[in-house]
């Protein structure tokens, strides 16, 4: 089973996006975890989003980088553009994606929906070129 970790600048919205859908899409095909560069907490903006789509993200926690071990992971994906500011051993795995999606912190809740179907999109092309 491959390892997936995506990470972004404060591990709140996008990455907390990714991790649910490839919990959800990646069951008994991917493990996956999220991180940032720093933790805070999971947005409940992204939390709300998610929930309308069907999928609870509640159990998720913001961790830091420095919890996770680049080694365990057979890809990392950035999702904000943040690659560029992690350690090399993060972004020299054997699959390394940097989506550059747009923060929806902040923003409408329209953005939100419209940065989580993104997310969706991406991680089934993700978790299909997995199998």
């Amino acid at each position: 089973m491959k390892k997936v970790m995506f990470v972004c600048k404060r591990n709140s919205c996008r990455s907390q996006m990714a991790e649910g859908f490839t919990r959800h899409f990646g069951e008994g095909v991917v493990e996956v975890h999220s991180c940032g560069l720093e933790s805070s907490r999971v947005h409940p903006t992204a939390i709300e989003v998610m929930q309308e789509v069907g999928i609870d993200i509640t159990g998720q926690t913001s961790d830091p980088i420095d919890n996770f071990k680049a080694q365990d992971y057979d890809a990392v994906i950035s999702l904000c553009g943040c690659g560029v500011n992690l350690p090399p051993e993060w972004v020299s795995q054997e699959i390394f994606q940097d989506w550059q999606l747009d923060d929806p912190d902040g923003q409408p809740l329209e953005t939100f929906r419209r940065v989580r179907d993104e997310v969706r999109d991406r991680v089934k092309t993700l978790i299909d070129s997995l199998k």
